[in-house]
């Protein structure tokens, strides 16, 4: 028996990058209202701050904690358009649809940068960047991508941070799929900012995310914003002087989240919730490959995070009807982002232990039979393509 049940209410595993499966003690924390002004909620918001500095190790005292309302995106835009000036310009790297989401927020905020796009299969290395940063000067920060969850990549951050430190100049980490789960503190990498979502590696639900930036960086970032509600000086201006969100709160968001954090740190922490999410994927992995799928990414740069598949060259394999077939299983999987190849992906963080992913093998492995698809091999095409890239 799993240690990590379905959840109640006979509802599916979200094998998804999030929103993800919750416990059911979370979705219980949400059974009380809270006022948004009371100083019983300004004490959740400024447990919320703390405990969240304390994933930063020894490194924390230099940083603070802002609470953004909405989705990740509105984070990450606070977190870019706050802190690049008007007068900077940024290099985004790319390698997938988040990294081509910044730049796309930098347009609209009408932020000068370049981009560095490496496509589906590869990640940046620190030499690229450092050749990037030593030929144009007008640079003045560098966006990283921590996980790409297009492809599931893991990004090598330690080399892109050691450059970008090296170049003087300053790195904003999107950590959105990745914070809670794999190591990132200051004492081993050197960045201004990075923001992640509550419905992510800490298993909380949606409705907020969080910066967690250099103070001074945060000072010196006033009047940078072009957007009234995003604007993260502003935000963090306002908690520190009241202990208040400046708009509407999610309250029971919050609630949740505080719940989620105690059983991140019951886990182990960081490393915890890192080991659990990386057996996941070795023993989802493990069994995909038996069936004869194939990840698009190579063991070196598999996350722990999510898994992206190449799907079955057989002409009987048909990815709406594979997806409702495992959502009959009580599995709901996640559709490919890719530019080049037909692809699926399969999520790894949530609530959900080795034994539930043995249980999604089984499911593809009976998806599969119904569907008449004799092998799950993906088409010459597509794995020629990756090996054209990568080599």
């Amino acid at each position: 028996m799993s240690s990590f049940p379905r959840p109640e209410l006979g509802e599916p595993y979200l094998l998804t990058p999030g929103p993800l499966t919750t416990s059911y003690t979370v979705k219980q924390a949400m059974l009380r209202d809270w006022g948004s002004w009371d100083g019983d909620f300004r004490a959740m918001t400024a447990e919320l701050r703390a405990r969240l500095l304390d994933l930063l190790g020894d490194g924390k005292a230099a940083y603070d904690c802002v609470p953004m309302q909405g989705s990740g995106t509105f984070a990450v835009e606070a977190m870019l358009t706050s802190m690049i000036p008007p007068s900077g310009k940024a290099l985004v790297l790319a390698n997938g649809a988040y990294g081509k989401r910044a730049v796309q927020t930098l347009a609209y905020a009408g932020r000068a940068h370049v981009v560095l796009d490496k496509g589906d299969y590869l990640p940046p290395r620190g030499a690229e960047v450092a050749q990037i940063l030593a030929d144009d000067p007008a640079i003045t920060h560098v966006v990283a991508i921590h996980c790409e969850t297009s492809s599931g990549i893991l990004n090598p951050l330690a080399e892109i941070s050691k450059a970008t430190a090296a170049a003087g100049r300053k790195l904003l980490i999107d950590s959105m799929s990745a914070f809670g789960a794999i190591p990132l503190q200051p004492g081993d990498y050197t960045f201004e900012a990075l923001v992640s979502s509550a419905n992510k590696c800490i298993e909380g639900v949606p409705g907020f995310g969080f910066v967690l930036a250099r103070k001074t960086a945060l000072i010196e970032s006033k009047g940078n914003c072009p957007s009234l509600s995003l604007d993260l000086h502003a935000q963090w201006d306002a908690m520190e002087k009241t202990g208040q969100w400046r708009f509407t709160p999610p309250t029971h968001v919050v609630a949740a989240f505080l719940q989620a954090l105690q059983e991140h740190e019951a886990e182990g922490g960081v490393a915890g919730r890192g080991a659990r999410y990386a057996r996941n994927r070795d023993v989802m992995v493990s069994g995909m490959r038996a069936l004869g799928f194939e990840t698009l990414l190579s063991d070196e740069w598999l996350s722990p995070i999510i898994v992206t598949f190449f799907c079955p060259a057989d002409p009987k394999f048909d990815f709406g009807r594979f997806y409702n077939l495992m959502k009959d299983q009580g599995f709901i999987i996640y559709p490919g982002k890719l530019t080049e190849a037909e692809s699926f992906r399969i999520g790894c963080i949530g609530r959900m232990d080795a034994s539930v992913m043995q249980a999604v093998v089984a499911a593809a492995q009976m998806a599969l039979d119904k569907l008449g698809v004799s092998s799950a091999a993906p088409p010459a095409k597509a794995v020629a393509a990756r090996m054209a890239q990568t080599a």
